[in-house]
Parts: C-alpha cells; sequence; structure tokens
C-alpha cells in the first residue's frame, strides 16, 4: 500500500490490489459503512442488520482485513469467544496521477528501519532477519547486536524490549508538538504459528510507559503479502499495522483509548530524540512474545513510522 494516514488511504490502483477487491463488493462496502456509523461490531450483529449469513459476513470480514480496511480481534464472550470488528479508515482515494505530491506542512514524518535500534534487552526465542535470509545466529540474545541488523525486516523475542532513538525535528524548528503517533506492523510470537495466541505488547516513549496493545495472536494462515517464498510458511508471516496516537487527550490505539497518558506527560520540548521502546513487560498479563514487521515482511512494506502533528 502506498501510504496510510489515520483516517483515509491512499491507493495505487496498479498495486493495491487488495484494497480494490475489498471495496468492489456492495456486501463489503455496506459492513464498512455499518462499522463508521455504528462503531465496532460482533460478526453476528453484522449478519443480523444485513440479514446475511454469519459464514457469509465472516468471509467478506477476512476479505476486508486483508486489504487493511477492517481489523478484528476476539474477545471473550459469555459462551465462548466473539471476533470484534472495527473499520480503520474513513476514506479510499484511488490516486492514478504519479507525480510527487507535497509533504504536509503540519506535519513530520520519519521512518526507522527496524534493524535500527540502539539499544535492547531480550530473551530467547528470539532472531533476526533480512528479505534475503536469516542475520546472525538464532535465539542468541546477542546475536541481535550483528552489523548486519540494519538490513533486518524481521525481529523477534519472548521478553524484553528494542528502543529506537527518533530525531526530535519538532524541537529542532521550535514547532510545538500537538500530537505524536507511532505506526508499526506486530503480532505475538510463538514457536510456530498461532492465531490465539495472546500477548500485551508496550510502548515506551522517553522512558514514559504510554499503553498496552494485545496482540491476539501470531499470524501464519497464510504467506505475508511482502514476506520473501524462503521465508517458511509455518513462520510467523504477519502481524497488525498498529497505530499508537498521543494527545492531549490520552494515549489511542487505533481510536480506542488505552491509557490516560498524554502529550504533557512525555515533555518533549525538553528532548532533543524522541526514545520509543516496544517491548514485552516481564510482568506482562500475557506475556505471548512479539514480532516487529520491517520493510521486505509482513503485510505492509513500512519500517516503524514516527509522526509528530505540529502546529
Amino acid at each position: 500500500m502506498s501510504a496510510m494516514n489515520k483516517n483515509f488511504l491512499i491507493v495505487d490502483p496498479e498495486t493495491d490490489h487488495a484494497v480494490l477487491k475489498g471495496i468492489s463488493s456492495p456486501a463489503r462496502a455496506k459492513m464498512v459503512k455499518l462499522l463508521h456509523e455504528r462503531g465496532p461490531m460482533n460478526v453476528n450483529d453484522i449478519a443480523a442488520v444485513l440479514d446475511l449469513p454469519q459464514s457469509t459476513v465472516s468471509t467478506h470480514i477476512q476479505i476486508l482485513e486483508d486489504a487493511g480496511l477492517v481489523e478484528s480481534e476476539t474477545q471473550k464472550a459469555r459462551k465462548g469467544n466473539q471476533k470484534i470488528c472495527r473499520a480503520t479508515v474513513e476514506e479510499v482515494i484511488i490516486v492514478f496521477k504519479s507525480e510527487v505530491r507535497e509533504p504536509r506542512k503540519d506535519l513530520i514524518e520519519v521512518s526507522m528501519p527496524v534493524g535500527l535500534y540502539t539499544s535492547f534487552e531480550v530473551t530467547a526465542p528470539c532472531g533476526l532477519c533480512s528479505p534475503d535470509g536469516i542475520i546472525g545466529l538464532l535465539d542468541v540474545p546477542n546475536a541481535l547486536l550483528d552489523p548486519d541488523r540494519m538490513k533486518a525486516g524481521l525481529i523477534w523475542f519472548t521478553r524484553g524490549y528494542v528502543e529506537y532513538q527518533f530525531p526530535n525535528n519538532a524541537k529542532l524548528s521550535n514547532t510545538a508538538i500537538q500530537e505524536l503517533e507511532v505506526a508499526v506492523e506486530l503480532s505475538s510470537e510463538v514457536p510456530g504459528t498461532s492465531a490465539d495466541w495472546p500477548s500485551d505488547i508496550t510502548l515506551t516513549i522517553n522512558g514514559k510507559k504510554v499503553g498496552v496493545w494485545t496482540s491476539p495472536g501470531d499470524f501464519g494462515d497464510k504467506r505475508g503479502v511482502y514476506t520473501p517464498d524462503w521465508w517458511k510458511l509455518k513462520g510467523s508471516q504477519y502481524g497488525k499495522l498498529k497505530n499508537w496516537r498521543v494527545g492531549p487527550d490520552g494515549t489511542f490505539v487505533d481510536g480506542v483509548q488505552i491509557s490516560n497518558v498524554t502529550l504533557a506527560d512525555l515533555d518533549l520540548a525538553n528532548h532533543h530524540s524522541i526514545r520509543v521502546r516496544i517491548g514485552i513487560d516481564n510482568d506482562a498479563t500475557h506475556p505471548g512474545g512479539i514480532n516487529i514487521f520491517g520493510k521486505g515482511f509482513g503485510n505492509y512494506d513500512q519500517d516503524i513510522v514516527l509522526r509528530l502533528k505540529i502546529e
């Protein structure tokens, strides 16, 4: 996909076939509209409102998930589990022109390769690889020091963290920050794969724990869109593209508030860099490991992205 923002998706019709397929069906279009109108819903409720079989809705939801238009997670219900679905974008913009767009003047964006961490502390099983092959030794934490880590497109570990140091370009330009966003593709980590393997993934910024997102599983039901062919199918294939937003009103993941940590709590004006730490806490309720996907792996061909919305 060519670009993704908080409220809209820019589509290149030559490459973003999954998105075009997702919106080509009247039934799927109705589902996305329904989720926008009513908010997150489970599959059974969607089927009831649209008068469709539950199996049909499940098939359509999977196509919408593949397109990045809907995200789902499994939650406990009175009887077993239920799949809760939510829409991820409000607008889809199909762009046929190829000219370079002017950058937004109210947004500073920096991409960080997943292997360009400045510090780490992890436990095995762990490892990293580039789109061309395994880097260093598997399940040896010190192998994360391998200089070839700069080429990594996938990193995984059981507990601990990796930390990235982004430049605080807003401070360099003496501009006030209104919101901070971190976008990264993530999943749990289990030997092999398991769609039902929850893991509490924590995001920390400049030493302040901003919130936890619980990954529902380690996804291996099909090959990731960008995952190379040499990577075994029984290994982690893709994750969920999660968007953390820290603003004056708290911290949100994909629009859902997860903590009361605000932008003021990060005290960004007094820091020349923004340290973003991603990991699994030792006291996590669901310590299910982590996969961090970058360019060349997963369903989104992107690095870890930091966005600063400025005045």
